[in-house]
């Protein structure tokens, strides 16, 4: 795969994929800039380099209609802030206007484009599409791991029309991963938590070939129990001993929505001598703090070990983040279902495009 920096971008303009899908607070600011931050290394030496940046996103799920709530406004003004440089707004991300705007762009200039699901065509990988966006750039650089699993006309498309580099995050997502699969320190001890088992299954049961320990939580675990889940290296498997149940919601009696102090210390006592620990999903309903004291326990004790740690998924990266724990950790994924697919040994369409 070809890194940009094997590529003179000076006076090129460089079509930038990037994946700006941040929480919007109900005023529409950025409540949380870490996948806008992620990006900024690959930014600024674009912009070192004399290259006119044009920059391409998506945001939330518009059902390709143009949605006042999901326009692009508050994070061309925080990438703004962050650059400590204008940045231009577009009032679309494709047609002539466009086009001309990114035609008289000058070096160090720096475009944001309006959100691509504004038009259905992006989630199709409608060819004239992308052929539209190719038109806005000499070069491709896609830096947005987390859309490398779709094949959407911004991921797979356009670089099949113009000379296609990684970005510095891209390349960064896939060495943190690659050290998991590529002869890791031992013990090696995974933590999968969330939900959708059948999302799971396949990166559990690839994790376990190398893992020497694979830690479920509690939602998970009881999908799995009662859809009679079968894990191919099961003696690696560690089911939950324990859980605390849901508190004042009748609709979900009988539900676990956090391990117990039993799996709490089994589970803290498994970590306490990893090596490498790789981290998917939070262990209980992290939105209550009434059922995250599991997570946190977890949390402390992978950060105690000193291992090489992954925390990956948006839900993961936001209770982290809550707790201010993020910087503690050797590498952070925002790949979610990406980190997950290519995890699972599955080739990636956006990868292959590159």
């Amino acid at each position: 795969m070809r890194s940009i920096r094997d590529v003179e971008m000076g006076g090129s303009r460089v079509l930038m994929r990037c994946d700006f899908n941040v929480p919007l607070d109900k005023e529409g600011g950025v409540t949380d800039d870490f996948r806008i931050r992620s990006t900024l290394p690959t930014i600024e030496y674009i912009l070192g380099k004399k290259g006119k940046l044009v920059l391409m996103t998506h945001l939330g799920d518009p059902d390709g209609k143009p949605t006042k709530s999901l326009q692009v406004k508050s994070i061309r003004e925080k990438l703004a802030e962050l650059l400590d440089t204008p940045v231009q707004s577009a009032p679309d991300c494709v047609g002539k206007t466009i086009e001309e705007s990114t035609r008289t762009m000058k070096q160090g200039d720096v475009l944001l484009l309006e959100n691509l699901r504004f038009h259905k065509e992006e989630q199709k990988n409608d060819k004239k599409f992308a052929k539209q966006l190719a038109v806005l750039g000499d070069i491709y650089v896609n830096d947005a791991f987390s859309v490398c699993h779709r094949s959407h006309a911004s991921v797979v498309g356009v670089p099949l029309l113009l000379p296609a580099y990684a970005g510095f995050f891209l390349e960064l997502e896939l060495q943190g991963l690659e050290r998991l699969l590529v002869n890791p320190a031992h013990p090696v001890v995974a933590v999968i938590g969330g939900k959708k088992i059948e999302s799971k299954l396949p990166v559990i049961d690839r994790i376990s070939r190398t893992a020497d320990a694979v830690l479920l939580g509690n939602i998970l675990a009881n999908e799995a129990k009662s859809k009679k889940v079968k894990f191919k290296n099961s003696s690696k498997i560690f089911m939950p001993l324990d859980g605390i149940p849901c508190q004042g919601l009748p609709a979900q009696a009988g539900k676990e929505f956090d391990i117990g102090p039993k799996t709490k210390a089994l589970y803290v006592k498994i970590l306490k001598n990893a090596k490498t620990v790789f981290w998917a999903g939070p262990l209980g309903k992290y939105e209550d703090a009434r059922y995250e004291e599991g997570s946190l326990a977890v949390a402390k004790a992978i950060i105690r070990s000193n291992a090489y740690s992954i925390a990956g998924g948006g839900n993961l990266l936001a209770f982290l983040g809550k707790h201010r724990l993020r910087e503690k950790f050797s590498h952070l994924s925002t790949g979610g279902s990406a980190m997950l697919e290519f995890l699972s040994g599955k080739k990636l369409p956006g990868l292959e495009a590159l």
